[in-house]
């Protein structure tokens, strides 16, 4: 498949090492000349120097016979117009970024229909909600949800004194009744797909996948079910702030917000009503000390420099604020906050990779049972796909015990009629059911892919 992306900035770097990286015939252009030089020495794909909405530049970048168009610019408005180009000189897919709330708060659907986007996607507003996600569940440091939330997998860690180091995870399922599914677990770089004999130890980062009101309840009995947020700090005034800040405060959560520009400032005060904005340096942590950080449930450092975002989230963490989240963008920073003990990093650039890639996968297969959703897992170790059953599939009907399935691939549940079912060796795949299955070490673009 041919692929073409237009603006290279962070987030389009990120596509482009994704697709190449997944094996596919990726075109970068841009209109910097130094960005198409660094990445045709980095990566394995075609460069151009052009402007995205320069039909002479997007016929020369071969745009007639692209499979799919990708438009990552700084400007919302470039990228919907080179979509709309690419598509009327035959592209046969497109998608967008479009980052601006008026946008998406009020005409995204319209647009997308005129402009005939595939899809469009919103990093900002997609981190706002992974972050969301946590927030509501404390004690994870990733949740992903799958089948309209019906069914959810989550990543905590083990801390020092865990009640399940020490256990295998039989025993595990035998003292903690509920229906969930201990799916992986990576200690240190090692990543393990679990056997009921596999013990854990404290410091193991562990991924579990259950029904909300299931995961609720093991928790509960692990005593890992933290109180709820009712207040949060953030630092950093950008749309990823907006968006997030509007999330909280539909669900009742007080706000306060720490931006250096007024600028900012002030617009953020314009549009976000009942939301604390005060103009300070956050960066220094006697100020974050001032503002209250000791007394909140959870920080959330937003601003654009990741290493900002590191070291005040250390200070909070060392002012042992409850919940820690840190968006940090490059993968080398990423590893490090891990390491320090930073264990809930969110990156704009993996969540759009991962929707971009799990659209990829889907266009290779349009008639069987194509990819729905797509997560990078254990720091991008593993992959949780969800797959909707066709009537096609070779294998409904049999019971999983007799199946035989690639090594390092798990079945990790099944959503029937929207009821999320924690499967056993005796249950089976049936036609239009979603499963979702952990991958290791293996690219998945149709159901039929697990087998051996």
């Amino acid at each position: 498949m041919r692929m073409i992306v237009v603006g290279c900035g962070k987030i389009g770097t990120a596509v482009i090492a994704s697709l190449a990286g997944e094996g596919y015939d990726v075109t970068a252009m841009d209109s910097d000349p130094e960005v198409v030089e660094r990445l045709s020495t980095q990566y394995d794909v075609m460069t151009l120097c052009g402007n995205g909405a320069d039909c002479d530049a997007l016929t020369e970048v071969g745009v007639s016979g692209c499979d799919l168009f990708i438009a990552s610019t700084a400007s919302d408005e470039l990228n919907m117009l080179s979509c709309f180009l690419a598509r009327r000189m035959g592209a046969k897919h497109t998608i967008a970024r479009i980052r601006n709330p008026e946008y998406n708060d009020k005409s995204l659907g319209f647009m997308r229909q005129q402009l005939d986007l595939s899809i469009s996607i919103n990093p900002e507003q997609l981190v706002a909600q992974e972050i969301l996600n946590v927030l509501k569940f404390p004690s994870a440091v990733k949740v992903e949800s799958f089948s309209r939330r019906n069914f959810e997998m989550i990543e905590t860690r083990l801390d020092q004194n865990s009640v399940l180091d020490g256990l295998t995870v039989r025993q595990m399922r035998e003292k903690y009744k509920a229906a969930y599914l201990i799916c992986a677990v990576q200690r240190e770089e090692q990543l393990f797909i679990p056997d009921g004999n596999f013990v854990l130890r404290s410091g193991d980062k562990i991924g579990i996948t259950a029904a909300p009101q299931e995961m609720q309840k093991l928790m509960k009995m692990l005593g890992l079910l933290k109180k709820q947020v009712k207040s949060v700090m953030i630092l950093g005034g950008g749309k990823t702030t907006y968006y997030l800040a509007k999330m909280l405060q539909n669900i009742g959560v007080s706000v306060k917000v720490i931006e250096k520009d007024l600028r900012c400032c002030q617009e953020l005060s314009a549009i976000l009503t009942g939301v604390i904005i005060l103009q300070a340096d956050g960066s220094h942590s006697d100020i974050l000390m001032e503002e209250g950080l000791s007394s909140m449930d959870a920080f959330v450092a937003l601003t654009g420099m990741d290493e900002e975002n590191i070291l005040s989230s250390i200070s909070a963490f060392l002012q042992n604020v409850p919940k820690v989240i840190s968006k940090v963008n490059r993968e080398e920073l990423c590893s490090l906050a891990v390491k320090i003990g930073l264990d809930c990093v969110v990156s704009p650039m993996e969540v759009t990779s991962n929707i971009i890639v799990r659209y990829a996968r889907a266009l290779e297969n349009t008639d069987g049972s194509k990819v729905e959703t797509l997560y990078k897992l254990m720091d991008g170790k593993a992959e949780a796909l969800e797959f909707n059953v066709s009537e096609d599939l070779s294998f409904t009907g049999i019971p999983l015990k007799d199946l035989h399935l690639k090594k390092n691939i798990l079945i990790a549940g099944i959503i029937r009629n929207r009821k999320p079912v924690i499967p056993s060796g005796f249950d089976s795949i049936l036609p239009g059911d979603r499963v979702v299955i952990l991958a290791a070490d293996q690219r998945l673009q149709d159901l039929s892919d697990i087998m051996a």
